[in-house]
This record gives C-alpha cells, structure tokens and sequence, in this order.
C-alpha cells in the first residue's frame, strides 16, 4: 500500500507539472494554433481582380510566418475600417485617413509598414482640355466654378488632403469654390475615368495611380491632363490589430512587421504599386491626424 501510494504521488505530480506547462503554452497563444491571421486592402481601385492581386502576399504571410493567413475583400473603404474595427480582420493595408481612423477607434492598434514613397506622398489635380487649364506650379484657382469630383469620400490622396489643400488656398469650402457640391467618383482610376471623358471638368486623383494609368499606350495626358502637384504628406500603411498578440502570441506583431518589410521587389510591385515596403510607427500620420481632426473626420 505504501509502494503504491509512493507511485501515486509521483504520477500526480508530474502530470501537475504537464498540466502548468500546457496552461502556460496556451495563455501564450503560439503560431499553429489553428487561428487564421486575416487581412484586407482598401479598394483605391476598381474592385474587380484584387482577390487575385493580393492572395499572392496572403501565401507569402503564411509561408513566412508558419499560421494560415487569408486576404478578405472590403466593398469600400468604410467596410475597411469597421472590419477592422470589430476584428474581423487582423491586418490591414491602409490610406492615410482610414489607418488613422483604425488607430483612433482601435485602442493598440498600431502602423506597422509603409511603402518607401509614402512619406512623402502627393495628389494630382487633373483637368479635362476643353477647360483650357494648364500645368500651374501655384493652386489654380482658374478652377472655380468647375464641375468637381474627388474620389472616394474616405480616401487621403482623392478627398482628405486635396479638400484641405482647396481650404487652404482659397479660404471657402469646396462647395463654395466650385459653386455646387463636389462629386465622389468611389475611386482614383474612375477619377480619371469621368476626367478623360470630360464628364467631370476637374477632379483629385492619387499620383500613383495617375502616372501607371499615363504609363500604359493609348492614354491621352493632354485630354487629361495634370494642372497641379499639391505639397507631400504621409499616406498608405499596414495597420495590425492588438488582438494578433492575443491570437498568435507576444511579439507575434514584431514578426509580422519583420515579414511585410521582407517582401520582394516584385511582390511590393505588384500587389501595392511600391518599390518597396518600410518600417512605419503611428507617430508618421500626426500630419493626416491633425487635418482629419480639423476637418471632422475623427471623432
């Protein structure tokens, strides 16, 4: 009975020291525990093909990082930022205005990368030719009283930074400006679009997405043509959730950083038009924190 009550013991004993090791394995919530690290994009762009455009950086992540990763598509940019905002997903590819809105809403939230030209990106203002507006190194105001369209209603490069640059110029609102309220095209390449077309005499458009578009053979740069370059100003960023730390572990969001900073060339190309993708901390966006904040964007 005794040799018995012995062996008891010492089986009790080490499946006590199990038992703490397991608990203390599973507070830390390691990769491979069978969540899934899901991330979405802004739609700066027509809609169509960007589940085909992104799963290649959703392989990589998964490859990278040892835990399943899945890139979930956003109807717009709102859906962007409340997807994120309930946790819905994880990671998120960013402009300007919606990253510091996550940031705002999303205690612990934080910017994790950027694209090497996002310091210091810039918007077009773009006119069709039959308006007679040329190249201006100063705010053309020869503008006003044109039909007007900004891109989507959230976006940095398309509303936020080039209604601030109108504020500043002519001290009215763009309604008072342009003499009628502004049109949003819901996305820079339609911007061009409705400009090329002359349906909209002048619009605000992202510099990327106009010098790819301007790139391309067939485009006509004087039916639509650039007439101003505004000052730069911070833009895109990846935004990571706090709840990754709780999913896949203390530190795991260092790791996702290290990982997205490590892509390739061609993948950065092709996936986010950038040469390549850099270090980014939330203190980057004060510039678009404090314009949102003046012009109501955050509340």
């Amino acid at each position: 009975m005794k040799l018995s009550s012995k062996i008891l013991m010492g089986v009790t004993a080490v499946v006590v020291a199990l038992t703490g090791c397991t608990k203390k394995n599973t507070s830390e919530a390691p990769a491979g525990n069978g969540a899934v690290l899901k991330f979405t994009a802004i739609p700066d762009k027509e809609k169509v093909g960007l589940s085909a455009k992104f799963a290649p950086v959703a392989k990589y992540l998964t490859e990278k990082l040892g835990v399943t990763c899945e890139y979930v598509p956003s109807t717009d940019y709102s859906a962007s930022v409340q997807m994120f905002e309930a946790g819905d997903v994880h990671i998120a590819w960013f402009g300007g205005l919606t990253g510091v809105q996550a940031m705002h809403n999303v205690k612990g939230a934080r910017a994790i990368a950027q694209g090497v030209e996002d310091p210091n990106f810039l918007s077009y203002f773009i006119a069709h030719k039959d308006t007679g507006l040329t190249a201006s190194e100063t705010f053309p105001m020869a503008m006003a009283g044109k039909t007007f369209t900004f891109g989507s209603n959230k976006s940095t490069s398309g509303r936020l930074m080039p209604e601030y640059f109108i504020r500043e110029n002519t001290d009215k609102s763009p309604e008072e400006f342009f003499g009628q309220k502004p049109g949003f095209s819901g996305a820079h390449d339609f911007t061009i679009d409705l400009v090329a077309a002359g349906q909209v005499q002048v619009g605000a458009v992202n510099y990327k997405t106009y010098d790819s578009w301007a790139a391309k053979p067939g485009s006509d740069t004087d039916a639509c043509r650039i007439i101003w370059k505004t000052p730069t100003y911070a833009d895109y960023n990846f935004t990571a959730h706090p709840e990754l730390e709780t999913l896949f572990g203390k530190g795991f969001i260092d790791k996702l950083q290290s990982a997205i900073v490590g892509m390739d060339r061609a993948l950065t190309k092709s996936a986010f038009n950038r040469e390549k993708l850099i270090p980014a901390k939330n203190e980057d966006f004060q510039t678009i924190v404090d314009v949102a904040t003046e012009l109501g964007f955050l509340r």
